[in-house]
Order: C-alpha cells, then structure tokens, then sequence
C-alpha cells in the first residue's frame, strides 16, 4: 500500500479522497490554489502546498506545479478525482516518467477512449453497437453537411476532445447546421485547447445511462451495475438514481455485458464509467462515451452496492485485486444524488459565488452529504459550481424519494443561491415519481415553469 498520496484536485472530492485514505492509513497532500486557502481539504490533509493563483489554468490546470509539489513532498502516487487534469493523458504520461503512480488507467488508455472518435473505434471493434456517425473528424462546414445528408437529420456535432456536455450541439436542420458546427467547435478549443469535430445521429428523447466498471491489474473485470443521468439541463446532470427505474434485468445484462467486453478489449484498469444513450423504447443502446476516471455521482452506486469505489481506486492502483465483497457485489435499495450547486435558476442558472452565511445540512438515516464548504465559506468564481452532493438511500425508490423531499426541505444555505428549491420542485412531479423521463424533461420542464432553459 502506498504511504503518501497527493489529491490532484479541490472541493467535495478532494475532501472524500482524504478521507478514503485516512481510512486506509494513507498520509495525504493537499494541493490548493491561493482561493481555496480556506477550503476544507486543505484543513484535513496532512500537507498542503500552494500551487497559484486562483483560476484553474494558473493552478490546478498546471502539471509542472503539480509534479513539483508531488517532488516536494515526497509521494507515492497522486489521485486526480474528476475533471480538471483526471482524463489528460499527458499528465498520467508524465506521472509515469517520474515513477509517481498515477491512480488511473495507463496514459495510453486514456488517449484512446478520451479522443471519442478513436473511443467509438474502439467500441465497435469490441461488439459494442455505436450510433451511425461520420469516419473520422470533420475539418470543415462542407464536409459536415455532407455527413449530415448522409447519416440524415436530426444530427449531433461533438469535439472528440469534449466532456462535460461542452463542445456539442444538436443539428435539427440544414439551415443551423454551420453555425451549430462553429460554436461547438469554438467552444471546444476554448475549453480543451483542441476543436476537432464529429458527427453522429441525434437519438430522439433518449435516456442517459451510465455502468459504473472496476478493473484490477489481475484480469478481473466487472460492473456495479447502472445510473440513470437522464435529469439533465444542457448536458450538465442535476439528478441521478442507481438504479434506473426504467431499466429491464434483460437490457441490463446486456449493457452490463457491452460495459465489460469493451474494458477487455482495451485492458483497462481502476475505475471508470461506460456512457450508454437507449431509445425512449428501452430496446436498443448505443455507445456515447467512456470516463477514464471516478465519476460525480459515484456515491450512489456505493450506497447500492456497499462498497467504496474510492478506496478500491487506490487498492488496484497498488497492485492488489478487487475485494472480494466487490467482485461479488449485489444491488440493494435505491440510492439518489442531487448536485448542490451555486446557481440561480430563476437567473438562467447564472452562478453565486459569494460568502456562506448559513450552512446547514440535512441528516438521519439513509442521507449522506459529500461537500467542502461550511458556514462562513467563501464560494469562489473560478470553478465549477457544484458546493456539495445530497445522496439518499432507500430500501426501495419511493422511499428514497419520499427521503430525498425530506432531506431537501431540512438543507439551508443563506448567502447565496442553490438549486435545492428547483431540485424539490421537481421531486414532487408525477413523471419523476414514476420514472417517466428522458434527457429533454429538464429542459421542457423549465419552459413550462417559465424559466429559460
């Protein structure tokens, strides 16, 4: 087992893998930039060391400074959570070069399932059915109406460099074609430095359905089944649920099955999430993505199968095999995740950074809450808006929901703004409390509430 570990990242999951490895008697080193002082995973490391200045591409964004603190300091390994650097094939290269474990998959895994349109290659090769899409990147708005006239409309345009619902736009028609395909791909260079596009068939009303996979260094491969991400605005997810109330055991072993074969196929190891659409008729699948790293909504798929994805992380990356209690795993109850975030939905979600007067939050049995804030905080403007996770568990979905409700009225934040209002209004809908809903809900719900989506 590793003896010191550097946490690559800030906020609720910096905090929840310091706390992993205290469990496991692993010393810590937080990394923070010059706002984030305060935050709590600075507080509960063993060490800290700062690493610039407040916005993401003069801090957590910049691997020398990280390295030299991961030198500094002394590490075993480094976690690098989600986002930021956790998917960038050249930070894990780099890791590797400087015999620092890297708590992932290989950098060369991570090149090829992060580049989505080598990913859907990859994919098709392992017997996993993909949408129809174009051969490779479009250079140009001719080539995408060419490819578009072929696969036929609805269409949707992609960085293969994308994530996080950015670098993306859906083509209803010929006449928005060009201007979709520009923003997109400026959008993706702005955010991944790299604008490269491609083009696949727009699946009407889908859900978005994501297994959760754990591989070790041994051969062992398997899945802790499904979450549903269907609650979505813009791409960006607001609720999930493990496991998804429209899921069938059939379609699920199949999925599951996919999920598997694909990881085998590229050898991978940790953990990492396989993302599926599935036609509003729940027949048919199809590849959209794989994440090579933790995911948010992790926890429930943790309350539904009674294990630790984070602590498991850090076991494989150490050469040990999978736990037994997760190789044989079982679903059990119904787990659900709100994102607390510091917007304003009645301002088109604009953020609210700001100071945390009040910070209270809820508790009793089957409630869980993953965050890093506290009263007196001061949320920051650099990052993205996410303040904490509420997950719920139930014995079965109508009690989670019926808990989550509950666990939402009891959670106060003064100072700013959240989405816990917005998230309890939807808990009461009839179609959520049957399950009834796709990827566009959010969004018509929204129009309905005559709030700009």
């Amino acid at each position: 087992m590793f003896k010191k570990i550097l946490v690559a990242n800030r906020g609720e999951i910096a905090v929840r893998i310091i706390r992993a490895c205290k469990e496991l008697d692993v010393k810590t080193v937080a990394v923070y930039s010059e706002a984030d002082v305060d935050s709590m995973h600075v507080h509960l490391a063993d060490e800290a060391i700062c690493i610039g200045p407040g916005p993401s591409n003069e801090s957590y964004l910049k691997i020398s400074r990280i390295i030299s603190a991961a030198e500094i300091a002394n590490v075993d390994a480094i976690h690098p959570g989600y986002g930021f650097l956790s998917e960038k094939a050249e930070f894990a290269d780099v890791c590797e070069q400087c015999k620092i474990k890297f708590i992932g998959p290989s950098s060369a895994v991570i090149a090829r399932m992060g580049d989505k349109n080598s990913a859907r290659a990859t994919a098709l090769a392992a017997g996993v059915p993909i949408t129809p899409g174009s051969d490779g990147i479009i250079h140009t708005e001719e080539e995408a109406l060419e490819w578009a006239r072929k696969i036929g409309y609805p269409v949707i345009v992609k960085a293969t460099a994308g994530g996080g619902g950015r670098g993306m736009r859906p083509v209803l028609n010929e006449a928005t074609l060009g201007s979709s395909f520009q923003a997109a791909s400026m959008e993706a260079l702005k955010c991944f430095g790299d604008g490269s596009m491609y083009m696949e068939k727009l699946v009407d009303k889908p859900h978005h359905i994501e297994f959760q996979i754990v591989a070790d260094s041994l051969g062992n491969v398997v899945h802790l089944g499904e979450r549903d991400c269907s609650m979505q605005r813009r791409n960006q997810k607001i609720i999930e649920e493990c496991p998804s109330p429209k899921m069938s055991p059939e379609l699920r072993k199949k999925m599951g099955d996919a999920a598997v074969a694909l990881c085998k196929e590229i050898g991978y190891e940790n953990c990492g999430t396989i993302e599926f659409l599935v036609d509003n008729n729940r027949k048919d699948f199809y590849f959209m993505e794989m994440n090579t790293r933790i995911q948010v909504e992790h926890p429930i798929t943790e309350e539904v199968y009674g294990c630790d994805l984070i602590k498991e992380q850090i076991r494989i990356a150490a050469g040990l095999p999978l736990s037994e209690h997760v190789l044989n795993a079982q679903a059990r109850g119904h787990s659900i995740e709100c994102r607390i975030n510091a917007e304003d939905p009645s301002r088109n979600f604009a953020p609210s950074p700001g100071k945390i007067n009040l910070w209270y939050t809820s508790g009793g049995r089957g409630v869980r809450v993953d965050s890093h804030v506290y009263s007196g905080y001061e949320v920051p403007p650099y990052y993205d808006s996410m303040i904490a996770k509420l997950i719920v568990t139930g014995a079965t979905r109508e009690i989670a929901i019926s808990r989550m409700r509950r666990a939402l009225g009891e959670f106060v934040v003064e100072g700013i703004k959240t989405t816990i209002p917005l998230q309890s209004k939807i808990l009461t809908t009839g179609d959520f409390q049957s399950g009834n809903y796709d990827i566009t809900w959010v969004e018509n719900f929204l129009r309905q509430e005559g709030v700009k989506a």
